[in-house]
């Protein structure tokens, strides 16, 4: 590694959530010989560089000078640098910046090889005794209430475990609409992995919302596990669940005709055959 005629390889390195030993071997190694390490936050992983007695330059790497950065990365590629990308913690490109970096990187032909290591959302997972064999990576859900909802509303009838990174500041409010759109269903909650006050809780939804309600305020990294729908929602609404459905979706402003395609998309049925039983509940 280091320089090499024709072209650099991008290396996609993962960090540690909080403890220092989850870095691995290779990972130490890579950002030992790389020519640059692309990085959120220079003076952050400043100091896991320093931990290892690694002396390699850093430049940053965020979602506000990605654009314009990316393309300073790409020249030191093209010029046949090794540059390795890490995030402030776990896996770059990961509810992170980084996946652009990697496209454009690809798109030139210019090698792009992963370091795998933490990850805060299969670490969560991995101990929420949820379901595994199956899950959906959701990532942040938006920040006003209203959209917020809307995509809670989307992932209602879907079977496969649920994955959510969720800010402290809100997390409360945000597990109080999931117990009422998705129903109060199992749930796990994981609080700064791997750091000295990490917490794992398992409970129902609304058991959560008590135990962060009780806390003024609630800190740290959160990660969130909740159960997928049951196999009988998934696969079908009850007639009272789609006019529900539907009810809410024109109440947050949807046309008649857009949320009955809606309707339709989540549950399966023929848009027509959801205008027909919504009629049938009107007249």
């Amino acid at each position: 590694m280091g320089d090499r005629p024709g072209r650099g390889t991008l290396f996609v390195v993962a960090t540690p959530l909080g403890n220092l030993e989850d870095l691995t071997l290779r990972a130490i190694r890579v950002l030992r010989t790389v020519r640059l390490v692309a990085c959120e936050d220079t003076r952050r992983t400043g100091r896991l560089l320093a931990s290892q007695a690694i002396t390699t330059p850093t430049t940053s790497y965020f979602e506000h000078n990605e654009r314009w950065k990316g393309e300073r990365i790409l020249e030191a590629l093209r010029a046949g640098r090794d540059v390795a990308l890490v995030s402030d913690a776990g896996t770059p490109g990961v509810s992170d910046p980084g996946y652009r970096l990697v496209r454009d990187a690809r798109a030139e032909g210019l090698p792009v090889i992963p370091v795998p290591g933490p990850s805060a959302a299969v670490a969560a997972l991995s101990v929420s005794g949820l379901p595994t064999d199956r899950f959906l990576f959701v990532g942040f859900l938006p920040s006003k209430a209203t959209a917020r909802r809307r995509e809670l509303l989307a992932l209602a009838t879907v079977a496969h475990t649920l994955v959510f990174y969720e800010s402290p500041v809100r997390v409360v409010a945000c597990l109080r609409e999931m117990a009422e759109v998705l129903g109060d269903r199992e749930a796990f909650l994981c609080r700064e992995a791997t750091k000295l006050h990490e917490e794992y809780v398992r409970g129902r939804l609304s058991e959560l919302v008590t135990l962060l309600a009780e806390r003024a305020p609630v800190k740290g990294e959160i990660v969130l596990v909740v159960a997928g729908a049951p196999e009988a929602a998934s696969a079908a609404m009850e007639p009272h669940e789609l006019r529900a459905l539907f009810a809410r979706m024109v109440s947050e402003g949807r046309t008649r005709r857009e949320a009955v395609k809606e309707a339709a998309r989540r549950t399966g049925l023929p848009a027509r055959e959801v205008y027909r039983r919504v009629l049938e509940d009107e007249t």
